[in-house]
């Protein structure tokens, strides 16, 4: 069945006139039933690279008044929201003009996709693009003017594409996705001090003017550990996978258990790229049961095993766990947020597996209405997109010269948006308040709710929510590699 996309209000947006970035595709359930498989080729495209202070409100809209002496925006209808401790930035939203002001012209705001890239990378961007332009009609930030551009998933276009926005007068710039890309974005932007909002996960490229709004291991791989800490687990072994991402994710687990006062008795690599034969990872797997079966029979039982990955690792380690006579019932299974897809569930070896993730709950109000949008189910990526583009319209209404400065970006209290709470740090990762998820048999549900605020010290309050300060890239859903 077919979907109507729904009629929408005109946005400002300034395409390219040379090439037109709508797809050609169905929409509604066709395009439902290509999302899971694009965004697992996508995983090989993007492997490219290896308190109380309030916090921004990014779901509210932004509003501005113009007052006749001045042009300078000033935020009105702000409201202290006491219960989330954070600042609604109003209900209604346009940006008033008193009689006889002097019309403002709009903040120009570049964003940056490979929007005819490789593989099913273009799929995603145009679905990036989508929640963006959404995002500006949900905000009537009639205050800011997107200049979209098309990086064709090369380092070359990235440049080509950000010369071309600050040449429009763009101030701050949104993308680019793939590493490669946001290091030649980053290049051709420093000479003209504009900052950038990436949405790459490669923690490589980040730096003081140029932000990575994107899932990060580091912080979930803390939070999960610390809260496995709480209940009691102490002593745990691991399977990583023998490639970039296992590579930096094993550090930062090493790092979160000892913090969390625990020890990692064992851990073992297995390989990826298996061509269909799994009797080598079998033979890891199997292995594994052999050195807990030693460690327990001194007396040290085994209390939890990491498992970072996504819907593929369940695939193909969930068979090999009960094969090698692993019980997940007794040796609790924790993960990473790439756990945060409908079907894990399905192999019961994850069945009760704990792993940190932003609140479902956003997400799923973000989809219904992107839906009744589109007519199409959005990539779970594309929020990214969206609470850039909400955080440039909330910082738009600052003063010229000062809207986008680090003090405004870094500020300590972060942003509220449709992922939950988040903040910039000065060294270009992003702070996630993150919650906990158990996967079921359908799904997965909160276990424990993110913590409200940040403090000004660099955590989060609670004994579970400390964040860490070294990150390793991480996917979400089907994406999990590096981009």
């Amino acid at each position: 069945m077919r979907h109507r996309r729904a009629p929408l209000p005109p946005f400002n947006s300034d395409r390219p006139k040379s090439r037109s970035t709508r797809r050609a595709m169905g929409a509604g359930q066709a395009f439902a039933s290509l999302l899971v498989p694009a965004m697992a080729a996508l995983t090989v495209a993007l492997a490219v690279s290896g308190c109380a202070v309030s916090s921004f409100d990014l779901a509210g809209p932004a509003v501005t008044t113009t007052k006749s002496v001045s042009t300078k925006p000033v935020a009105s209808s702000v409201v202290e929201d006491a219960s989330a401790n954070s600042v609604a930035l109003g209900t209604a939203s346009a940006v008033i003009s008193e009689p006889g002001a002097p019309a403002r012209a709009p903040v120009k705001v570049g964003l940056i996709l490979p929007l005819t890239g490789p593989g099913q990378a273009a799929l995603v961007a145009a679905s990036m693009k989508e929640a963006a332009e959404l995002a500006l009609r949900d905000l009537n930030a009639s205050h800011v003017q997107l200049v979209i551009r098309d990086d064709k998933g090369s380092p070359e276009g990235a440049i080509a594409a950000t010369n071309e926005v600050l040449a429009e007068g763009a101030e701050l710039i949104l993308g680019p996705l793939f590493a490669k890309s946001v290091n030649a974005a980053t290049a051709a932007a420093r000479a003209k001090a504009v900052p950038i909002i990436a949405f790459s996960n490669d923690r490589q490229v980040a730096g003081s003017a140029t932000h990575l709004l994107s899932f990060l291991a580091g912080p979930e791989v803390t939070r999960v550990v610390s809260y496995a800490a709480q209940k009691g687990k102490r002593r745990y072994v691991a399977l990583f996978p023998d490639d970039a991402y296992g590579k930096l994710v094993e550090p930062s687990f090493k790092e979160a258990v000892a913090r969390a006062g625990g020890t990692v008795v064992t851990s073992l690599t297995y390989p990826v790229d298996t061509g269909g034969r799994v009797a080598a990872v079998l033979a890891i797997v199997k292995n594994l049961h052999d050195e807990i079966l030693t460690i327990e029979g001194q007396g040290n039982p085994v209390d939890a095993i990491f498992i970072p990955g996504g819907e593929d690792t369940v695939q193909l380690l969930g068979p090999l766990l009960k094969q090698a006579n692993i019980d997940t019932r007794r040796i609790k299974v924790i993960g990473t947020g790439a756990l945060d897809t409908p079907n894990v569930g399905r192999d019961d070896s994850f069945q009760g597996a704990w792993f940190a993730s932003p609140d479902p709950l956003g997400f799923k109000d973000y989809a219904e209405k992107f839906s009744r949008a589109y007519g199409h189910t959005p990539p779970r990526i594309s929020t990214l997109a969206y609470d850039a583009t909400s955080l440039a319209a909330a910082l738009a209404t600052g003063p010229a010269g000062g809207r986008f400065i680090p003090s405004a970006l870094t500020r300590p209290s972060g942003f509220t948006g449709v992922d939950g709470l988040f903040r910039l740090m000065s060294d270009g990762i992003t702070d996630r308040a993150l919650a906990i998820l158990e996967v079921q048999k359908f799904g997965s549900t909160v276990i424990e709710q993110p913590p409200r605020a940040f403090d000004t010290s660099g955590g989060l309050p609670g004994p579970s929510s400390q964040l860490d300060p070294s990150t390793a890239p991480q996917p979400r859903g089907a994406v999990s590699r590096i981009n």
